[in-house]
């Protein structure tokens, strides 16, 4: 139970330490709170630090973040605080956590969904979430608002658009020689893209036909794949290995990395590839412009249609479970061929 009072207009709000049960508040009512109130009167209850000072969620940020440092991610940590210092702090930092109603809450998100995404809120939902449970850990609050206001239901996951295969080789037809690799890399092996970026020859193993993915490149900086079922060795199927051997042309003394810039260095992120090498094509060919995370899709979805075991397509994205594969990619599982039922007879 706690107790909320004012005093010389300053608002307060203490613990109890006691379950919220009838005999607890009847203790209250008769023994603690009268405590309290003398304690008041004499200035006894200041004297002795009872107060908790409640602190803006600007000033528990740093320190949830902080509590958070050495688990997350280097990008996860720096994204927690990029959505902040953008989407929570202007709105809700310099209000005190115990003040914050869940009718400010839905006015927040109502607000951000002017000029964000679903998607964007959910991730500023899931960083203020988080401050909020660190606070109720370190009993400065009881409860947290976010739990009574609802995300948006309309949340939309990211569509599957998957390329057809006349689409894929007239895009690697045109697309530049320097950086056709990384595409045909994209479509071939289902990696993502920070993975294939941070390909370096030595990652390439013809011996025994597989692409060991070890790391990823993000924003100028090299880390470890998504998750750990991310860390693994794809096959190089026999369409990949042209495109493979004909890379080699590219390849410099200076860099150990597959694709390197016109700076002879690893590029730091995706984006100057995409913009320069990708989005031209699709109004050049007359193709239905989508993102290149549609490459990961199309090569789930084609091989899934045509009938390429499920546990190796997961493997090849580097699921964590082959049950994330098929919540994803079942309705592109077809077995025209089979006829069902034949195990039933009539008696």
């Amino acid at each position: 139970m706690w107790i909320t009072f004012y005093h010389q207009s300053k608002r307060y709000r203490k613990s109890l330490g006691l379950d919220d049960t009838k005999a607890n508040r009847k203790l209250a009512e008769t023994k603690l709170i009268p405590e309290i109130q003398y304690k008041l009167n004499t200035g006894e209850f200041f004297e002795n630090d009872n107060v908790k000072k409640i602190p803006t969620v600007d000033e528990f940020f740093k320190v949830s973040f902080e509590i958070h440092k050495n688990h997350r991610r280097f990008l996860t940590q720096k994204n927690h605080l990029y959505v902040y210092k953008h989407n929570i702090q202007p709105y809700l930092g310099n209000k005190k956590l115990d003040d914050i109603k869940p009718s400010q809450i839905a006015t927040w998100q109502n607000k951000l969904l002017e000029t964000l995404s679903t998607k964007s809120l959910a991730m500023a939902r899931a960083v203020l979430n988080v401050v909020f449970n660190d606070a109720i850990a370190d009993e400065i609050i009881i409860r947290n608002p976010l739990k009574v206001i609802k995300k948006p239901h309309n949340v939309p996951t990211r569509e599957i658009k998957p390329f057809s295969q006349d689409e894929i080789f007239k895009l690697l037809d045109n697309v530049n020689e320097k950086v056709r690799c990384y595409f045909a890399i994209g479509f071939f092996t289902g990696m993502r893209t920070g993975e294939i970026l941070a390909l370096k020859w030595s990652d390439i193993d013809y011996e025994n036909g597989i692409i060991k993915v070890r790391r990823a490149r993000r924003q100028g900086i090299e880390s470890e794949p998504k998750t750990k079922a991310s860390i693994r060795d794809v096959d190089i199927l026999d369409i990949l290995i042209p495109n493979l051997k004909n890379h080699l042309k590219f390849k410099i003394p200076e860099s150990d990395y597959l694709f390197i810039s016109h700076f002879q260095k690893p590029y730091n992120d995706c984006m100057g590839i995409f913009a320069r090498y990708w989005k031209p094509l699709f109004e050049k060919l007359d193709i239905e412009y989508r993102n290149p995370y549609q490459m990961r899709h199309t090569f789930a979805s084609m091989m899934i249609s045509n009938g390429e075991d499920i546990l190796w397509v997961s493997n090849m994205l580097g699921h964590t479970t082959s049950a994330m594969t098929l919540t994803k990619y079942a309705k592109y599982i077809v077995n025209k061929e089979k006829k069902r039922g034949t195990f039933l007879t009539a008696s």
